[in-house]
């Protein structure tokens, strides 16, 4: 399909759903930057910023059938161009105290479902699924992986998986010596202490070190 005919695909679909079910629709848009992702690794990350920019701005911005939208990503949207034409944005994050519980299974909700279960590894799952921590709220489970040990009732990485890991290990193998010295730190069990900016723009990643740390604290 042409460019315009595809920034305009969820504007018209929002139509067609309104007159069919006289409701306006709710958009949800997960992992929306993964696109931005992959085309800044490949080289063709101007194309797909002005591609996002023209259907955020139909679909959300001047779309008046649109009861609701919601974008998920790692990357904060208030300092990338492409979100310029979308305004009135409420933006939470992994720091954030708003909806600490509702980006995973709080450990009574696991503990619960295993009971259920009759799953008895409390111990193991905590250690291998309380991955989380989202603005003060603590022991956040992995929500994909909980639904697979319930279902198969093994232990595994179901995690591993779920995601891309390109762009986190091209930002490392561009990085300095000083970054890396940070990441050893990490992987010893040892803290570090760094300036932390939320709102990530893709193009200062490669070039300020604690931009990465924040893209790895958003991931």
């Amino acid at each position: 399909m042409s460019f315009d005919v595809a920034i305009e695909s969820l504007n018209c679909l929002s139509k067609y759903i309104t007159i069919y079910y006289d409701k306006k629709p709710i958009i949800l848009l997960d992992e929306y930057d993964t696109p931005m992702q992959e085309a800044w690794i490949n080289g063709y990350f101007d194309d797909i910023s002005n591609f996002l920019r023209g259907l955020f701005n139909l679909t959300f911005k001047t779309n008046k059938l649109v009861e609701r939208g919601l974008l998920t990503g790692i990357t904060c949207v208030s300092k990338e161009s492409m979100f310029s034409d979308v305004n009135n944005l409420q933006v939470v994050t992994v720091t954030t105290p708003l909806y600490t519980d509702y980006f995973g299974f709080t450990e009574e909700e696991v503990f619960s479902s295993m009971d259920e279960y009759n799953l008895s590894n409390k111990d193991k799952v905590k250690a291998l699924y309380d991955g989380f921590i989202f603005g003060g709220r603590k022991n956040i489970y992995d929500p994909w992986s909980i639904l697979k040990y319930l279902s198969l009732a093994e232990l595994d990485t179901y995690w591993a998986d779920t995601s891309s890991n390109s762009f986190a290990s091209d930002l490392i193998r561009q990085s300095n010596s000083e970054l890396k010295i940070q990441l050893e730190t990490l992987l010893q069990k040892k803290s570090i202490v760094e300036k932390i900016d939320e709102q990530i723009v893709f193009n200062r990643l490669y070039q300020i070190p604690n931009e990465i740390l924040s893209f790895f604290i958003a991931s």
